[in-house]
């Protein structure tokens, strides 16, 4: 059985930021019966060592980077069936937080990462790993280290999950990770001046994935390719689109341990809803439940829906908001629920309650100005809330228009706008509201939306072909 090393920053349940996260969770999952997976992240300060069982392996080692040496410790343990490793290192390891506070990257986050891609190098050395599959910017530089290292034959294949986030980087950051400043070109790293970690996985790869085949044709335009559009149109014969899936285990309203009352269709979710509109003091359970769930970045639309939001607060709806990043959108939101009885704003992030909130809801809403795949879409389908989106990315590929319903099909309906602006968004509410008062067909959409597959099946078919394909050595 051929060995695979998943490498991610983050992944869910030991840490977690997004939804890289849950793909790093749930993908090795679905391929764990052709092939034989393990999984490589940081041990963050952050991750509860014995909650998991993680303990020391007999493997540590010293990495020379630049002209300082440091330590590297691994772990391991087993989780779900899949063995996961473990890398840590103070200059990795110790920070209150991943990548950075809601205002500031780490000042360092070049060196952090730039140990992780050593890291990885090394454990590939020393194992005979079939194939290395990297995750964003945080391991792009593992594909420059092994074109590098001419005695691994490991294949390489990089993931782009957001192409806005690329990890950019002063040029000075080359001589402290003691890559040659050769590399500092626009055929390689050089990106206006700055280093960028991400060029090196796209141009050293073997292969390239992102995460819905729309986002893999908008990337190459100038609109949505975040100035690497003409770099990725050098490499698109690699780059292929693949649809991101959720695990239907962890994300099942029969299965899901945060919810008061199991259920399988849309009426079974009355108790959740009852139940968590008064804990967070709302009223009206015959109202439509609109939720919003995700980070407070601009990508996620959050100009739109606070621009919306007062309209909305005039219509008879509740509204429930979790998540965190940028602290403008934070007080602005906070201002909102001070004004609106029935908005309400949680700031954070806690997956039982995300759970809940996924369970109670009538709609989510995702405007986002684009977005690569998205999972919470997906999530809000298995749980009968009817998604509320902007028609970029995985959202084209994954939400189809609830006008064209279709009972025999098996794709999942939601509403649908098509530009994104807050009159667009607010007719898109309006238009949910209509849909809401229509109880057959809002029960029918809910119900076949819960019935429809967004597991990894069909996307981990994609992957093992991929897979398969650069363990024959085929080339594009």
């Amino acid at each position: 059985m051929s060995k695979i090393l998943f490498a991610s920053s983050e992944v869910y349940p030991f840490a977690k930021t997004g939804g890289l996260a849950d793909v790093a969770h749930s993908l090795p999952r679905a391929l764990q019966n052709d092939y034989e997976i393990e999984v490589i992240m940081p041990l963050y300060c952050s991750i509860d060592k014995e909650r998991y069982g993680i303990l020391p392996l007999a493997q540590s080692f010293r990495i020379t980077m630049g002209e300082t040496q440091y330590p590297i410790e691994m772990y391991g343990c087993s989780y779900e069936g899949i063995d996961y490793r473990f890398v840590y290192s103070p200059l990795l390891c110790e920070r209150e937080f991943l990548y950075g506070t809601a205002t500031d990257d780490y000042e360092d986050n070049a060196r952090r990462f730039g140990l992780f891609s050593y890291a990885i190098r090394a454990l590939l050395k020393g194992n005979d790993y079939d194939i290395v599959h990297l995750n964003d910017w945080q391991c792009a530089l593992v594909a420059l280290l092994v074109h590098e290292d001419h005695d691994i034959t490991t294949k390489t294949l990089y993931t782009i999950h957001n192409l806005a986030y690329q990890g950019l980087f002063e040029p000075t950051v080359l001589q402290e990770l003691g890559i040659s400043e050769s590399y500092f070109t626009h055929e390689a790293l050089e990106f206006y001046g700055k280093v960028n970690f991400m060029k090196g996985g796209i141009a050293y790869s073997n292969r390239i994935t992102t995460v819905s085949p729309t986002y893999a044709k908008e990337i190459l335009t100038p609109e949505e390719g975040c100035g690497l559009e003409g770099f990725l149109q050098c490499y698109r014969h690699k780059l292929m689109g693949i649809l991101n899936g959720i695990d239907p285990e962890h994300f099942s309203p029969l299965l899901d341990g945060a919810l008061i009352s199991p259920y399988t269709n849309v009426k079974g979710k009355k108790p959740s809803k009852s139940d968590l509109l008064k804990q967070l003091g709302l009223k009206g359970v015959t109202k439509p439940l609109f939720v919003f769930i995700g980070r407070f970045v601009s990508q996620k639309g959050m100009d739109l829906l606070i621009e919306t939001l007062p309209k909305m607060a005039t219509m008879e709806c509740t509204i429930a908001i979790l998540g965190e990043g940028e602290e403008h959108y934070y007080r602005a939101l906070k201002s909102l629920s001070e004004q609106y009885i029935n908005i309400h704003f949680t700031l954070g992030y806690d997956e039982p309650f995300a759970h809940r909130l996924y369970g109670a809801a009538d709609f989510l809403l995702m405007p986002s100005l684009f977005e690569p795949c998205g999972l919470n879409q997906m999530i809000a389908f298995a749980y009968g809330a009817i998604p509320i989106v902007h028609r970029v990315g995985g959202l084209v590929d994954s939400v189809k228009r609830f006008e064209n319903y279709d009972s025999q099909s098996d794709e999942g309906y939601g509403v649908v706008f098509f530009t994104p602006t807050s009159r667009s968004l607010f007719l898109a509410i309006r238009k949910s509201m209509e849909l809401y008062s229509d109880k057959k067909l809002f029960e029918s959409l809910s119900n076949h939306n819960m019935q429809c597959d967004f597991s990894w099946n069909q996307s981990a078919k994609l992957y093992a072909t991929l897979y398969d394909s650069l363990l024959m050595g085929e080339t594009v």
